[in-house]
């Protein structure tokens, strides 16, 4: 992996103890908007976390076989993950 991977571990531990602290609401029968507002906290650091690992593929993987001149192929690659990420 080319991205920073202190900064991606970082995101990653933070959503992770965000979603244990839902668990812990939802547990506590917690108002269902609180428990939404900090779900969508933990998709949006699982989000930019994503975007740093994304970001660090395209300069080094995508631009590596672009001049090797193999670049379809990740460009395939590309486009299946964004189809995982918008269903």
């Amino acid at each position: 992996m080319q991205a920073d991977k202190q900064a991606v571990t970082r995101l990653i531990k933070t959503a992770r103890g965000q979603l244990d602290g839902v668990l812990r609401m939802i547990e506590e029968d917690r108002y269902c908007l609180d428990i939404a507002g900090q779900l969508a906290a933990a998709q949006a650091i699982l989000k930019k976390a994503n975007r740093e690992v994304l970001q660090a593929h395209l300069e080094h993987c995508v631009a590596d076989a672009a001049d090797s001149q193999n670049a379809r192929e990740k460009i395939a690659e590309l486009v299946d993950i964004f189809d995982k990420m918008t269903r």
